[in-house]
């Protein structure tokens, strides 16, 4: 394999103030983790969103001297965000903004996408960037004609989806590759957690202190019962006990209840009064409600909830053109 611009430049990590604490903590923990344990494969590092994820995966090729890293995005507008870190010709691209490297050369990125690829630019590359439905199927013309020692890095943003078996099937192919999973949430809503040990968590109450995330406010709410819809479409009501053993057990019953109408609209009132207090007693009326959904679906009936009590709501998923996200 060629020799790559990742084990030939020198990034500027340590002493550089343009980076932000986890991301120089991610880098050292990277490449420690894996030369206390050559054997070692497949790693986590868990930052909460408005850390600088997409940076840290910038420089983790450095960190591991990669040959040739593949970088996977989850949908088409991150992987478009990521290449743009990576471009030369962008003039905020990661490595000009936080003056990583005092170079005018830098390493060559290259991307996967449908017919618009030559093997050619691929070979030259000394990063690739992808999302990962370019890469589902197994008859994937990528997976089929690439060598499986083509890449000897893999880095997952938004890795707690890659227990699919499109993400199997890629980690299979590049079998000795090591790999880097990125995630703010490595729990999924079925319970599956992303895989890889995880060698690095920044916490959010730190990233609240140092300034990346502004402060949160947490309202515990502990109902006597609780109605959700059981699998044969009956409702049932049960105790709080009760529902905290068949959380901890069944995934099905979490969801169940989070997505039910009775929970769902006691959350939403809970967090408006809430939100017109802080409101009053601040003087500021810039403050918001964000709440986390399952899935599609839930992102629309959280937007219903508050809207039909009066209040402004919308919502951001990939599957939303991204001007409108």
């Amino acid at each position: 394999m060629k020799e790559n611009k990742f084990q030939t430049l020198i990034p500027i990590i340590g002493d550089n103030n343009s980076l932000r604490v986890p991301q120089r903590e991610v880098y050292f923990s990277v490449e420690s983790a894996f030369i206390e344990n050559p054997s070692r494969n497949e790693v986590g590092i868990v930052l909460p969103v408005g850390c600088g994820k997409s940076g840290c995966i910038t420089i983790t090729p450095f960190a591991l001297k990669s040959v040739r890293t593949l970088v996977v995005a989850p949908n088409l507008n991150i992987a478009d965000q990521l290449y743009n870190d990576f471009n030369p010709t962008n003039s905020k691209m990661f490595y000009r903004k936080c003056s990583i490297l005092n170079v005018t050369e830098f390493p060559e990125p290259a991307e996967i996408r449908g017919d618009k690829t030559n093997i050619s630019d691929l070979e030259a590359a000394d990063v690739i960037i992808t999302n990962i439905q370019q890469l589902q199927g197994n008859e994937n013309i990528w997976l089929n004609s690439l060598p499986n020692d083509f890449f000897d890095v893999i880095l997952f943003d938004e890795a707690h989806h890659n227990v699919a078996t499109t993400w199997d099937n890629l980690k299979s192919k590049f079998i000795n590759a090591r790999i880097v999973n990125f995630s703010a949430t490595p729990l999924r809503a079925d319970g599956q957690r992303m895989s890889g040990d995880i060698i690095y968590s920044f916490p959010v109450s730190r990233a609240i202190l140092e300034g990346y995330v502004k402060k949160l406010k947490a309202i515990v709410l502990n109902p006597q019962t609780l109605k959700y819809v059981r699998n044969d479409g009956l409702e049932e009501e049960v105790c709080l006990d009760e529902v905290i053993k068949l959380g901890e057990d069944d995934s099905d019953f979490r969801r169940s209840i989070v997505t039910s109408k009775e929970t769902l609209e006691t959350i939403v009132n809970a967090s408006i009064n809430e939100l017109d207090r802080i409101r009053e007693v601040t003087s500021d009326s810039k403050h918001k409600i964000i709440a986390s959904a399952l899935n599609f679906a839930h992102c629309h009936q959280i937007v219903a909830a508050y809207t039909a009590r009066g209040r402004r709501s919308g919502f951001v998923h990939s599957k939303v053109e991204s001007k409108d996200n």
